[in-house]
């Protein structure tokens, strides 16, 4: 395994930014022109005070899509990878924490959001496992990026070596 990673770190590292990037920037570019729905979506949740789950809607968007740039150019990989697995881990929680209360929303991550009709429980409930996947993915791509920010069509370069 040491080297295959070795060999394709840097691609694989590409891919991971690309793709993290990607999620978060269709995301955010969903909601952030659509900010009421946004924050109707994480009061939705019924987890922080509704002015505070505003406050967060409103911010969400903006913050999705920078950090999304940041990765998608290769600048400031890892800052931007530790924000991004913190995102992913708070909507887990969000996403399990209403899947445990028996609340049926539609979860807003790429637009609309709010509560869906009772008669397609079981749908919502795949739907939420299906969503905690996704980001438990997105989350150890974030992770993998910590480790390794440095890869390929990225503005960022490791500092050279000092081996000799």
């Amino acid at each position: 395994m040491r080297n295959f990673n070795e060999r394709f770190q840097p691609v694989i590292t590409l891919l991971a930014r690309l793709v993290l990037g990607g999620v978060l920037l269709a995301a955010g570019g969903l909601k952030v022109f659509k900010p009421t729905e946004s924050a109707n979506a994480v009061a939705a949740y019924k987890v922080l005070p509704t002015n505070l789950s505003h406050l967060i809607g409103y911010a969400l968007p903006w913050l999705e899509v920078a950090i999304a740039l940041l990765l998608i150019i290769g600048f400031m990989v890892r800052p931007a990878a530790v924000v991004s697995g913190l995102i992913m881990i708070v909507f887990i929680g969000a996403i399990a924490s209403v899947w445990a209360r028996g609340m049926l929303i539609d979860c807003g991550c790429f637009g609309g959001g709010g509560e869906i009709d009772p008669a397609l429980a079981s749908e919502v409930r795949r739907t939420y496992f299906i969503e905690i996947m996704r980001d438990l993915g997105l989350a150890l791509a974030a992770v993998y990026l910590y480790f390794f920010p440095y890869g390929k069509l990225s503005l960022e370069k490791a500092a050279p070596s000092t081996k000799e």
